[in-house]
């Protein structure tokens, strides 16, 4: 069960909720496609795939089926026969791992997947979900989503990072500080931008998809998460 403390309670008329990946903010789902991502020279068709895979940095060739795949949904099934062999601190480091996927959707997709972030204004961002109240949020009796949306926050403090003076320095990703973060036995490697030069007029051209006025925000949402936020998951 999550845990209490880190719960939110959101207003999807005022948020930008996402669910399917065909509707206009489904890009900010790790299922979506059209983002490709690479990995020590490895193609990589969704971050989903990728966040699966580093599961199981002891097992390559685990991590090729899922990287092979050609649907995220079925490279997320790939992986459940073997979540019982996860890295044995799969959940301490989960969150960093899944922050570091999405810097890297960013980085390779600097124009696209950017402009997407920035669309959506001040809002709070919600995964939708049907059963996973730790990376989303499920719709309540009262119609409101209640979770952790740990993926929504995430979403949301790369996108305060992007709208920063340093926002360039997205355009790099270090690998996660952990032990035996690998890729088919290779250590992971510092990512660069697949797109160079994207937004080089600066602030002007960040907004020029304008984003709709956001309400108010009841409730501030901190950054995350150093520590392990729930003893045990099944879904993510």
């Amino acid at each position: 069960m999550a845990q209490a403390s880190q719960v939110r309670t959101y207003d999807p008329a005022a948020s930008v909720v996402f669910l399917k990946t065909n509707e206009r903010f489904g890009g900010l789902s790790n299922m979506a496609p059209g983002f490709p991502l690479r990995v020590n020279g490895v193609r990589i068709r969704t971050s989903e795939a990728l966040y699966q895979a580093c599961r199981f940095p002891h097992l390559p060739d685990v991590q090729r089926r899922i990287i092979d795949e050609h649907s995220p949904m079925t490279a997320k099934m790939r992986s459940k026969p073997f979540r019982k062999d996860s890295r044995p601190d799969w959940e301490a480091v989960r969150v960093k791992i899944m922050r570091w996927c999405l810097r890297v959707k960013l980085a390779q997709n600097w124009k696209e997947f950017g402009r997407l972030l920035l669309a959506t204004g001040e809002r709070p961002i919600v995964e939708q979900s049907r059963k996973d109240e730790f990376w989303g949020a499920k719709v309540a009796e009262d119609g409101s989503l209640i979770g952790m949306n740990v993926l929504g926050r995430l979403l949301m403090e790369l996108r305060e990072q992007l709208k920063g003076d340093s926002a360039e320095n997205l355009k790099s990703v270090e690998p996660v500080l952990i032990p035996e973060f690998l890729l088919l036995q290779r250590p992971i490697e510092t990512i660069c931008a697949g797109e160079v030069g994207i937004w080089a007029s600066g602030v002007e051209s960040r907004l020029s998809e304008p984003a709709d006025r956001p309400p108010p925000q009841k409730q501030p949402q901190p950054s995350l998460f150093d520590q392990p936020i729930i003893a045990r998951d099944q879904n993510g």
